[in-house]
């Protein structure tokens, strides 16, 4: 098991997304990165977005994909989140989506 798997593990048994505080689950590869809005209570995901479509950096990229997922949220009527940075550091590009998301209306 990875470092990051591991940290991942203890952050998500603290982490919980519900009805009305959906889980911004972050996950971030070598090209790309992902979003989604997690009900883990009934277990469905709300919103997912990728940065395939979009140009730029990958920095820029993600900032873009925070963007677009508080644009998605709010269009559901989401206001608040829990951010959940999947076991990476909040740092980098995890980091520009977190300031998109917040830019784009989100609160957590």
């Amino acid at each position: 098991m990875t470092t990051r798997v591991k940290r991942h593990l203890k952050i998500r048994k603290r982490i919980i997304g519900t009805t009305q505080r959906p889980r911004l689950s972050v996950f971030r590869s070598g090209k790309h990165i992902f979003a989604q809005l997690i009900d883990d209570s009934s277990s469905k995901t709300l919103v997912s977005i990728s940065d395939f479509e979009l140009t730029g950096t990958k920095s820029d990229k993600s900032f873009e994909v925070g963007k677009l997922v508080a644009k998605l949220a709010e269009k559901k009527k989401i206001k608040k989140v829990v951010f959940d940075r999947g076991g990476f550091l909040y740092h980098g590009r995890v980091e520009k989506l977190g300031k998109g998301a917040r830019e784009g209306g989100l609160k957590f």
